[in-house]
């Protein structure tokens, strides 16, 4: 039986997932992006500083982190020598970011997977937030109106938290993030100029000048943010996990992981990062190599060569070719499938003892639950390690505002070459963030964006093998085939960016 579950909601851009179900386990899917963009030919023939301006536009969510890899590729191609303040401004605008879209993840994208919304109709309390909040859902509920614009009801089918105490605490806190994500965005503006799609970050550094006045704001914010995540966050993730303990067993991709790292320490293009980068396959974790990355196209909707390395990409839709189903390209690494993301990130520095704290805040963890760290391959997992990550980059970013010296350079002088080439690798909070770009008669003669949601949501390779996604969805039990909860679970914990995707 071949059912659509999509649209799949509480995601950003356009994905439908289609699934075959057999005696109430899923034996194939297909991930689908049903959208087409066309960054990379708009790019060409423009000056190379319009590059970190308009693939913002990629994605309203997370912005900043095309704009940091962008300026990357970009520093590459100039040769350009990096002020410590422009590196550590960079930091600053993107760390904040990451903790704004992982709050943004657990509350608003998933966490209503597991809590029961429900349960705030028998709340007897007086906090004004949830009391509207129970005002309206003893309406949607009582009314039998299917709200189709409302955030939480109607909902599928299935089993959800049972503890009242739980359910009301995450409901609280669902409606506080929204403040937190709030001052996270700031943090981010302060120095980026605004939120969404930052006017100030350029390559090397950015344009606003790192006074003492905006490094004390900027801390604020973050001791703030940094105060949810530790009281709010951790204990709301680690109280859902106790409720659904399978959830650590469900949702295993089958291929090895990248993280091309994050944050780096210092200006110089190879500088150590707070999280480290590799490439994890067969449990051997080994340098990354941009020359082994390309892109099929037997089952997305372009008639481009299939299998161009980054270098050689190009963009030639075919909306109506045969056998495709998907406008997302498949990466592959060396021929592997990968996942990139939270469990990658975490597993990747993990593995190689890159970050002190990431390895204790596991083991703790893992220890609690009592499972080991390839259990991080799960639903559970890649929630559990955004949490890591958040505890980690909060500390990070505080410790750089220390770092930054007001009276030296925050952003290096620019010429731009006649010709040039270059990489700019970094970690979108949904995973590994690639842009290339290739100068010729001071434009821009080539560019190609390969993102996180391209590895994690790609459709088959042209040797048949499922993407990320796909794989992790194969094999799973579902209880309801119609409605799938399951399968959303697992969709929702890789975080889908359609609208990066199918840039």
């Amino acid at each position: 039986m071949k059912i659509d579950i999509g649209p799949v909601t509480r995601l950003e851009g356009h994905l439908n997932i289609n699934t075959t179900v057999e005696n109430n386990i899923i034996t194939d899917a297909k991930s689908m992006g049903e959208m087409f963009r066309g960054f990379e030919v708009f790019l060409l023939g423009r000056d190379p500083l319009d590059a970190q301006q308009i693939t913002q536009r990629i994605c309203g969510v997370c912005p900043y982190a095309h704009a940091i890899a962008s300026s990357y590729a970009q520093e590459a191609a100039y040769r350009l020598r990096t002020p410590a303040n422009g590196r550590i401004l960079h930091n600053l605008i993107q760390g904040a970011n990451h903790l704004y879209d992982y709050l943004l993840h657990f509350y608003q994208l998933s966490a209503l997977d597991f809590i029961d919304v429900t349960a705030i109709t028998g709340y007897a309390g007086k906090d004004p937030d949830l009391t509207h909040l129970k005002e309206w859902v003893n309406h949607a509920l009582g009314s039998g109106e299917s709200h189709p614009a409302a955030p939480f009801l109607p909902r599928l089918s299935g089993t959800y938290v049972t503890d009242a105490d739980i359910n009301i605490t995450a409901l609280k806190h669902y409606v506080e993030s929204l403040e937190i994500q709030k001052k996270a965005n700031r943090a981010s503006a302060i120095f980026g100029g605004r939120f969404p799609h930052a006017t100030g970050i350029f390559p090397g550094g950015c344009t606003r000048p790192p006074d003492i006045d905006a490094i004390s704001s900027y801390q604020a914010l973050i001791h703030e943010v940094k105060h949810f995540i530790h009281h709010k966050y951790l204990p709301d993730l680690l109280a859902v996990a106790g409720a659904f303990p399978e959830y650590w067993h469900i949702g295993q991709s089958k291929g090895g992981f990248m993280s091309y790292g994050l944050l780096p320490f210092g200006p110089e293009p190879d500088s150590p990062r707070l999280l480290s980068p590799g490439v994890l396959i067969d449990g051997k974790v080994e340098t990354v190599k941009t020359g082994a990355i390309t892109e099929d196209v037997k089952f997305a909707k372009y008639s481009s060569p299939s299998g161009l390395k980054v270098t050689q990409g190009r963009l030639t839709p075919a909306p109506h070719k045969e056998g495709a189903y998907s406008w997302v390209k498949a990466p592959r690494y060396g021929g592997h499938v990968l996942e990139v993301g939270p469990a990658a990130r975490i597993l990747v520095d993990y593995l190689q003892g890159g970050n002190e704290t990431v390895k204790q805040l596991v083991d703790r963890f893992a220890g609690m639950a009592d499972i080991g760290p390839e259990q991080l391959n799960s639903v559970l997992g890649r929630h559990l390690c955004r949490a890591v990550s958040a505890v980690v980059i909060a500390d990070f970013l505080l410790d750089q505002t220390e770092q930054i010296n007001p009276s030296a350079p925050f952003i290096p002088e620019i010429k731009i070459p006649e010709a040039g080439e270059g990489f700019g690798l970094t970690e979108a909070s949904r995973g590994a963030l690639l842009h290339y770009i290739r100068i010729r008669n001071y434009k821009i003669d080539h560019y190609e964006c390969v993102v996180p949601t391209t590895w994690n949501c790609s459709p088959r390779d042209d040797t048949g093998r499922p993407g990320a996604l796909e794989s992790a969805l194969i094999g799973t039990r579902v209880e309801d085939p119609a409605q799938q909860i399951e399968a959303n679970r697992i969709v929702h914990s890789f975080d889908p960016c359609l609208a990066c995707a199918v840039h």
